[in-house]
């Protein structure tokens, strides 16, 4: 997500072990009353009140999920997905990637309705701390490897929207979805007689996003939408690109700021009294499983047979042990993790928060550390590049 992995992930690892120790510590109450803390917006009889987490998971994240919308946009107009032959071989690896997970999960949790609620939690991939894993091998990574990585959590990020469009949406409020759609054709139709202001495109863009927020489907999704309608093409008179100027200006705010903050509000598992049963809880082991065995599995195998298949081809300077080091780093899935596993169970009714977090942790950390360790040895200057498998 950000061509400086290094800053992004020292912030996600400084939030998560600062929210860790926090929740760990006598300030802990201080903690939960911070992410408790209501927050209130009110304009004659309409009112929009909820806890300040909730602020974050609806609110800073849908700005996530518009930059995230953007360069979505940027990269299958002009970018790494604008040319089918290159999407490929991503594509399969990040299919596998959200597949086998998905699968790994819901085979542990069979016969349990609540807990097959989280089957999506291990299909996703955080693509900030992935790139900070390739950051620390230097100059000895190759270029085609980074690129893999980033088209193939593109693709993935892609799977994971529509997993929240599809799966993650509450009762449907009519009035308010009318509203959204009404909103969007609104959009499209800026879009369409060429307007390149940011003003029309940000008021309607707001009151689309209390509208989804409204209407029961995930409030993140509005931000992916207003990316998409938002001119990408440089106007002909000024060389104005309305989406690139939004995405260049806050893809710091988002990295540097939203990801951690997110991380931070969500990351805080109490660990005391922890025992190996909560370790072996299904969702827990389910997650972690999924995370740290089907990641490498489905992405690596999906990859594999792609390319004896003939539909996908292994670049010139990748060999099938860095594919393999990637397979294994995709397992770390903590921001989108999170993210998915707190729309899972917010409603349930069931504190399963602490076994969705824990597996999420300790599934990134396995993946990271092994797949740095595995691309360490491949990408070794002595080690000649081979396709034989």
């Amino acid at each position: 997500m950000t061509q400086r992995p290094y800053l992004p992930s020292l912030l996600l690892i400084s939030s998560t072990i600062v929210a860790l120790i926090v929740a760990n510590s006598p300030l802990v109450i201080y903690y939960n009353l911070l992410i408790e803390l209501p927050f209130t917006i009110s304009l004659g009889d309409f009112k929009l009140s909820k806890p300040l987490l909730l602020w974050i998971n609806d609110g800073l994240m849908a700005v996530f999920f518009f930059i995230l919308g953007l360069e979505l946009k940027r990269e299958i107009i002009e970018g790494k997905l604008s040319n089918l032959k290159d999407v490929a071989f991503p594509s399969a690896a990040a299919l596998g990637g959200m597949f086998v997970p998905a699968f790994i999960y819901s085979a542990i949790n069979w016969g349990d309705p609540i807990a097959l609620k989280g089957w999506a939690i291990p299909a996703a991939t955080d693509i900030a701390f992935a790139l900070g894993v390739l950051a620390l091998l230097g100059k000895r990574c190759p270029s085609s490897l980074k690129v893999f990585l980033i088209s193939l959590a593109i693709i993935d990020d892609i799977g994971a929207i529509l997993i929240i469009a599809l799966f993650y949406t509450s009762n449907i409020s009519m009035v308010s979805l009318i509203i959204a759609i009404v909103a969007i054709l609104l959009l499209l139709c800026l879009n369409r007689l060429n307007v390149y202001k940011l003003a029309p495109y940000m008021i309607i863009g707001m009151i689309m996003w209390v509208a989804v927020l409204k209407s029961g489907v995930h409030a993140t999704l509005s931000g992916v939408l207003l990316a998409l309608l938002i001119p990408i093409k440089p106007e002909k008179s000024t060389g104005f690109s309305p989406a690139k100027k939004l995405e260049s200006e806050l893809h710091g705010f988002v990295v540097l700021f939203i990801i951690p903050v997110f991380a931070f509000a969500n990351a805080g598992v109490e660990l005391k009294g922890l025992t190996l049963n909560n370790i072996l809880h299904p969702i827990t082991l389910g997650i972690l499983m999924g995370l740290v065995v089907g990641k490498q599995i489905g992405v690596f195998l999906f990859s594999w047979i792609a390319v004896k298949l003939g539909v996908a081809r292994l670049p010139n300077d990748l060999n099938w042990k860095m594919v393999y080091g990637i397979s294994l780093v995709c397992g770390i899935g903590f921001t989108m993790s999170l993210f998915i596993g707190s729309l899972a169970f917010e409603e349930t009714g069931v504190n399963l928060l602490v076994d969705e977090r824990l597996g999420i942790l300790i599934g990134s950390l396995i993946s990271g550390i092994a797949g740095y360790l595995v691309l360490k040895f491949s990408v070794r200057k002595d080690i000649k590049v081979s396709h034989d498998i």
